[in-house]
């Protein structure tokens, strides 16, 4: 029998291996990927931390293009995360981009980027989707789903690399970090966290104006059970009554049986 290195080799629940022994470590090219499989991805992501910003904004777009797709968790997509994680705190990433040219069109620093796609993948993952698919395909959906299962089990490693980023300097990362940290807390072992994610919940609706930023830490304060009434501002309201009204029609159309009177697509 001929010896072979796994096909990932996923860390302990709380622990990242270093960025190096995931690239080593993997057997990428056996890996489903969007278009095939990740026998590429090693050099790409190794570019993540290369000094010349361009190339790493480069590396950053061609590689998660590659686990990117309809919001799906391919084969992939565990190993990538995990690589992620581990370089979040790499001198290089942490330097942020300061190095692009100054006649360069602005851009989210690295990290941020990184942050984002933890964050939204981890959204791809959370209790919400698993519910729903399970209403679609049966309570044994994740037994089935190797690749969710698989990346929802990573939570406690990923938010381990994220956490110390919670209380950066730069608002932009703080707030990045926290809409990524709130999935990766749904994990059973990251419950006794949630209440310090309260308190950056808080900070970010005292500060914070992105419209995304705000929705995903009103929810996460709500399903905590948290009132949010004293933290929401007019056009967090706005934007809770136009999100009520819009479901309210979704909830119409399809309880007309898809057509309900609408001669195009449904409100949403």
């Amino acid at each position: 029998m001929t010896n072979r290195r796994s096909r990932t080799e996923s860390p302990r629940s709380h622990e990242l291996p270093h960025h190096r022994a995931i690239l080593e470590g993997t057997d990428w090219a056996s890996l489903a990927t969007v278009c095939g499989t990740g026998g590429s991805l090693p050099t790409t992501l190794a570019r993540f931390i290369d000094p010349d910003p361009v190339v790493r904004t480069a590396a950053v777009d061609d590689a998660l293009r590659e686990v990117t797709h309809q919001n799906t968790i391919y084969e992939a997509t565990v190993p990538v995360a995990c690589y992620v994680a581990a370089v979040l705190h790499h001198p290089v990433i942490a330097a942020g981009d300061s190095g692009t040219d100054a006649g360069m069109p602005p851009h989210r620093p690295t990290v941020v980027r990184l942050l984002e796609w933890l964050g939204d993948t981890a959204y791809d993952a959370d209790d919400e989707c698993v519910a729903i698919s399970e209403r679609h395909c049966g309570e044994g959906f994740l037994d089935e789903d190797r690749e969710m299962r698989a990346f929802r089990e990573l939570r406690p490693a990923l938010f381990s690399a994220v956490r110390p980023l919670l209380d950066h300097d730069d608002a932009q990362v703080r707030e990045a970090a926290f809409v990524a940290a709130v999935p990766l807390a749904e994990h059973p072992a990251l419950a006794t966290h949630r209440a310090e994610l309260v308190g950056h919940a808080r900070r970010l609706l005292a500060t914070g104006t992105d419209r995304h930023h705000r929705d995903r830490a009103l929810d996460a304060m709500k399903a905590w059970g948290h009132d949010t009434g004293d933290l929401e501002n007019a056009d967090d309201i706005a934007a809770r009554e136009r999100y009520a009204r819009l479901k309210a029609e979704r909830d119409s159309w399809w309880a007309a049986g898809g057509t309900g009177g609408y001669s195009e697509s449904p409100p949403f």
